[in-house]
């Protein structure tokens, strides 16, 4: 039976789901007829260009969950622990990002989460800044957590909130975007506060994020488009079809 710790987090994600879950959507490129949860996924991995760096580390979070089943120990030597950077144990707020330290339940919220908002990042910013994005804000919310808030844990959930801030971020700092995004944006950012106000450590990834989005995009000049590779020019409005 999950603990009172596991259910924070997951109530945690569940906010953070359901504030981000109407602009992911929106930006997802899908259609009206396009609403099950399967036609969102397909049609998100279906555009071009292919989303290489969530492909990547989508891939290392599924062979470190076998891992972790398999190899006795590896979750203790890999995910956060008290005063893990005090013993210069600094790897930590990085492996801890491979480790689902809170089970099957985490696995199930946390891999699909990643397989949808990973792809839509990344064809706004693109795959190095996804990169910079996905590891900033989760390393920084490890470090928040090492201070504190989280000692003992891991999980990929706190940057895939990097990526949800960072396209709210941009999105409600282009005055041109719809304002239905925009509410959106409103909405996902409220939901960074609130949780980095009770101390929960998805509130830092998701406000880091933000900062780190702003940091890459700001100032954007030029077509929306870059016709060298196809990746959005982080305009975070919703793509052509």
């Amino acid at each position: 039976m999950a603990d009172i710790h596991e259910l924070e987090l997951y109530a945690s994600a569940a906010v953070v789901i359901g504030a981000g879950q109407p602009l992911l959507i929106a930006l997802s490129g899908t259609g009206p007829e396009e609403r099950s949860p399967v036609q969102i996924l397909s049609a998100i991995w279906r555009r071009r260009p292919w989303p290489w760096a969530t492909t990547v580390v989508l891939a290392a979070v599924l062979v470190m969950i076998g891992l972790q089943y398999g190899v006795h120990g590896l979750s203790e030597h890999l995910m956060r622990r008290p005063d893990a950077l005090h013993d210069g144990q600094w790897w930590r707020v990085f492996t801890a990002l491979f480790i689902q330290s809170s089970g099957l339940l985490q696995i199930v919220i946390n891999v699909p989460a990643l397989a949808v908002a990973g792809p839509v990042a990344e064809r706004c910013f693109g795959p190095g800044r996804w990169l910079l994005i996905f590891f900033g804000s989760g390393v920084a919310a490890n470090i928040v957590s090492e201070a504190g808030w989280s000692r003992h844990g891991g999980g990929c959930s706190i940057a895939i909130c990097g990526l949800v801030g960072a396209l709210a971020a941009v999105c409600l700092a282009r005055t041109a975007n719809p304002k239905r995004q925009r509410v959106m944006a409103i909405a996902i950012l409220a939901a960074g506060v609130f949780l980095g106000a009770i101390e929960n450590n998805h509130g830092a990834g998701l406000l880091a994020g933000c900062v780190l989005g702003l940091a890459v995009a700001w100032p954007r000049k030029g077509p929306r488009q870059d016709p060298r590779k196809g990746y959005d020019r982080v305009s975070v409005s919703a793509p052509q079809r």
